[in-house]
């Protein structure tokens, strides 16, 4: 039954993947980054349950939080064109 898991979420990254690298739009492209993120984050505490060894899941907490600071740095330079300055300054002085 869990190997089953690994097999589905593997073919959703893959799914995911071929999102990111054909996407029609940058939005799209960073949608499915933030996916295999997440799926990631799922075969990481899948793994972790099968060999138990529950450390893993605190790897897959950090890893989620990176993929999730990660995407909200991307969203920001791609909307603001710069990551520095604060969302005011930008607002204020166009």
């Amino acid at each position: 039954m869990f190997f089953a898991a690994i097999l589905a979420i593997l073919v959703t990254m893959s799914l995911a993947l071929t999102r990111a690298l054909l996407g029609p739009t940058v939005y799209d492209r960073v949608l499915a980054v933030n996916s295999f993120g997440t799926k990631t984050v799922l075969l990481i505490a899948l793994l972790g349950f099968l060999t138990d060894r529950p450390d893993f899941l605190d790897i897959g907490l950090v890893y989620a939080l990176i993929n999730f600071i990660g995407t909200i740095a991307v969203l920001k330079l791609l909307k603001y064109g710069n990551l520095g300055t604060a969302v005011r300054e930008l607002e204020r002085n166009p």
